[in-house]
C-alpha cells in the first residue's frame, strides 16, 4: 500500500503530523490510523473470502483473466515485442547483435578488433556518378 513512499517522505509526514497534531495527540492518531487500516484489510479479505465461498470454482475462472490483465498492464511496448515476437532476445532492440568475434590488445594497450572473416560485410555506400542509375532490389519492390 505504501510501496511508493520512501524514508524521506515518511520522515516529512511524521514531522508534519508532529507539528499539526502536537506530541500529546500524535500517539492516539497513530493508533487510530493503524486500527483503521487493519479493519479495512479485514473487510477486504472478508469480502474476497465471501466471493470465493459463494462462487466456488467459478471464482478462479474470474481471477485468471484479471491476473492476465494485471500482468499485461505492467508491460511496456518494448517488453511485449521482446517477449512475444523475439522470444526474450532483445539484441535487435538494443543494437548488440553485431559483436566482434575476438578482441585483442597490442603492447601499447590499444584495442584491436578482429572480426570473423566468414561474416558478410555490409556494402559500402558510395555516391552515384553523374548519370548513373541506382541499383534496384527486385525482392524489395
Amino acid at each position: 500500500m505504501f510501496g511508493n513512499i520512501g524514508w524521506g517522505e515518511f520522515m516529512v509526514l511524521l514531522v508534519a503530523a508532529l507539528v499539526i497534531l502536537g506530541p500529546e495527540r500524535l500517539p492516539g492518531a497513530v493508533s487510530w490510523v493503524t486500527k483503521s487500516l487493519r479493519q479495512v484489510r479485514e473487510y477486504a479479505s472478508g469480502a474476497s473470502q465471501q466471493l470465493k465461498d459463494e462462487l466456488g470454482p467459478e471464482f478462479e475462472d474470474l481471477r485468471k483473466p484479471l491476473s492476465d490483465l494485471n500482468q499485461l498492464r505492467g508491460m511496456t511496448p518494448r517488453a511485449v515485442i521482446t517477449k512475444h515476437l523475439l522470444d526474450g532476445d532483445d539484441s535487435i532492440l538494443t543494437g548488440n547483435f553485431d559483436k566482434p568475434s575476438s578482441v585483442s590488445f597490442d603492447k601499447s594497450g590499444t584495442k584491436a578488433v578482429s572480426v570473423d572473416p566468414s561474416t558478410p560485410t555490409p556494402p559500402q555506400n558510395k555516391p552515384l556518378a553523374a548519370g548513373e542509375r541506382p541499383p534496384i532490389d527486385l525482392d524489395a519492390t
